[in-house]
């Protein structure tokens, strides 16, 4: 058997002395792994950077085995992932993140999102606004959309300032008043033209952080993985710092 795609690279992890098993996330193929041998040599070891874009074979007797993987490089990205601690925090939380995801199952969206998120790692603002809008496709990915387009309780697509931890919808400010403390914040760059700032990106990691807990995470019996908080912290200092050096919001 065999397929061909295009695809991004994840993680690689050594096997026995020359090769390495390699995780992709795949356009049409989804999340897989297969065998890359002579993955030690100088030039391997560069294309096999997480991160890259990739041009994949897979070859096996059975669709459920390992097979092996011919890859050729599209695009070289590891420096945008390596360059800064938010780069490198941010693919290892995505990654974590799309463990979540059954292997061999297309997500084309979801890989849309995916190439957008590291695309997006040489600013932090670009790269906290881009991992927000990520992780809420793979809830709706996960069966469990999000509905920012207007209030539950008015049908108003004005002036939305919360989401209900329960349902996942949208509250304007008025009817969010008398129950601020029981909603979410819904940050403003979700719902208007608004600049990722610091508070922002960080109440949209908190909103999204407490629907994967639940949904994704959750149910799977295990927490949402260590490294994205790393990458919550890492990017949203940043972001902040930038702000306190004079520059304001990011926008991009």
């Amino acid at each position: 058997m065999e397929w061909r795609d295009e695809a991004l690279v994840l993680a690689a992890r050594p096997f026995g002395e020359n090769s390495k098993i390699v995780d992709l996330l795949g356009v049409n193929v989804g999340r897989v792994a297969g065998l890359v041998r002579g993955a030690r040599s100088k030039s391997m070891r560069a294309l096999l950077q997480p991160g890259n874009r990739v041009s994949a074979t897979w070859r096996g007797r059975l669709d459920d085995q390992l097979g092996t993987l011919s890859l050729e490089l599209v695009e070289a990205r590891a420096g945008l992932v390596m360059e800064e601690a938010w780069g490198a925090f941010g693919l290892q939380s995505m990654a974590s993140l799309l463990a979540f995801l059954p292997e061999r199952d297309p997500h084309p969206r979801l890989y849309a999102a995916a190439d957008a998120l590291i695309g997006a790692f040489a600013l932090p603002a670009a790269a906290g606004e881009a991992g927000v809008r990520f992780e809420l496709i793979l809830l709706e990915e996960f069966g469990f959309g999000l509905d920012l387009s207007k209030c539950a309780a008015t049908g108003t697509r004005e002036g939305l300032t919360h989401v209900s931890p329960r349902t996942g919808r949208a509250v304007c400010g008025a009817a969010a008043a008398p129950y601020k403390e029981r909603l979410l914040p819904l940050p403003r760059f979700l719902s208007v033209d608004a600049p990722a700032d610091a508070a922002s990106v960080a109440d949209g990691f908190r909103m999204t952080g407490h629907f994967l807990a639940v949904h994704v995470a959750g149910l799977a019996g295990k927490p949402v993985p260590e490294p994205r908080e790393r990458f919550v912290r890492s990017v949203v200092k940043a972001i902040a710092r930038r702000e306190g050096d004079g520059g304001g919001p990011l926008a991009f």
